[in-house]
């Protein structure tokens, strides 16, 4: 009868700490991705940032087979959003659109809340995009030798999305090598630095090539060059700033792709096939046709490999064109 007891109490002990570890035991977490992805886009709507950004998020999400939710957190030049994804929860579900301006012109010339070498994880190189130098119509200039001549005999402005931002780049290191002095004044954002240039405002600026487009073809701007290497087939007619006097010129407005650090190497590795299979693709060649921006296919080693020197090339020219730290 004892031992009949005992073998009872001895079985439901069991059970208790059967039942007491499976209440215990932490849910299996879901395969990558098991929810939606926040895509932060650290700019306002409307910019080329913004629109490629939709862009690869629609795709990105048939792709994966989670809704990838664009999310724009403009503000400082790109900063705040940047750092909204720095300070996110390191799992993937966080990603941000890094433009070359917060991803390698700014660490030089601003003291920033995050560190874009260690707080960040690099998912991939997305695409290249050329810019287009545009004038308001009452500057009586129609090539780049005509523009520089003006602006060596009277004052001009330029306007740009912010301090430090890419356009701010482009323009400082076309007047270093140009030879001239222009006054800078920063706008917050792309959109209004483009009105101000379209109202006479200010006389000129670079802004993205397929963006300004719409204004120089209604005659509210005029372009004189591009500021790529080559011509770009969006605007063919368009001379390069290289070809047009101003030698050992070439800029493009490149962006890709940021994790929180130590983002697990998987879900890293994941998202970068995602998106290089969605870049392969003729659909999206021909939406990122649209928008003269170039796709740019590129594994995890290639992309270790390219950005640091990236990195230190932006920061040798930022020194040239006597950028300097705020």
């Amino acid at each position: 009868m004892k031992q009949a007891l005992l073998q009872t109490l001895l079985a439901l002990a069991a059970t208790w700490v059967s039942t007491g570890a499976s209440a215990q035991a932490t849910p299996k977490e879901p395969a990558y991705p098991g929810r939606p992805i926040r895509l932060v886009v650290p700019f306002p709507p409307g910019g080329t940032a913004d629109i490629q950004g939709r862009i690869l998020a629609e795709k990105l999400a048939d792709r994966l087979g989670q809704p990838v939710v664009t999310d724009n957190r403009g503000g400082a030049n790109g900063i705040l959003g940047m750092e909204i994804v720095a300070r996110a929860p390191a799992d993937g579900y966080t990603i941000v659109v890094a433009v070359v301006g917060p991803w390698a012109i700014h660490p030089y010339l601003y003291k920033l809340p995050y560190d874009v070498m260690k707080d960040f994880a690099p998912i991939i190189h997305v695409a290249t995009t050329p810019g287009a130098l545009v004038v308001h119509p009452s500057v009586p200039a129609k090539t780049v030798k005509e523009f520089i001549a003006i602006a060596k005999q009277r004052p001009l402005n330029y306007a740009t999305s912010g301090a430090g931002g890419s356009n701010h780049f482009a323009m400082e290191l076309f007047s270093d090598l140009a030879g001239i002095k222009m006054t800078h004044i920063a706008y917050k954002g792309i959109a209004p630095a483009v009105m101000a240039l379209i109202s006479g405002e200010v006389d000129c600026a670079v802004a993205s090539a397929p963006g300004i487009m719409m204004q120089v073809k209604a005659g509210r701007a005029r372009a004189i060059a591009v500021t790529s290497d080559e011509r770009t087939p969006l605007i063919p007619e368009l001379p390069t700033l290289a070809e047009s006097g101003v030698r050992g010129y070439s800029y493009y407005n490149w962006w890709g792709l940021l994790a929180p650090a130590r983002t697990p190497g998987s879900i890293v590795s994941t998202l970068n096939a995602a998106v290089n299979k969605v870049m392969m693709s003729a659909e999206t060649k021909q939406s990122f046709d649209r928008q003269g921006a170039t796709a740019t296919p590129m594994s995890l080693a290639q992309l270790a490999d390219l950005l640091p020197k990236e990195i230190a090339q932006y920061r040798k020219m930022a020194q040239a064109a006597g950028m300097k730290l705020e």
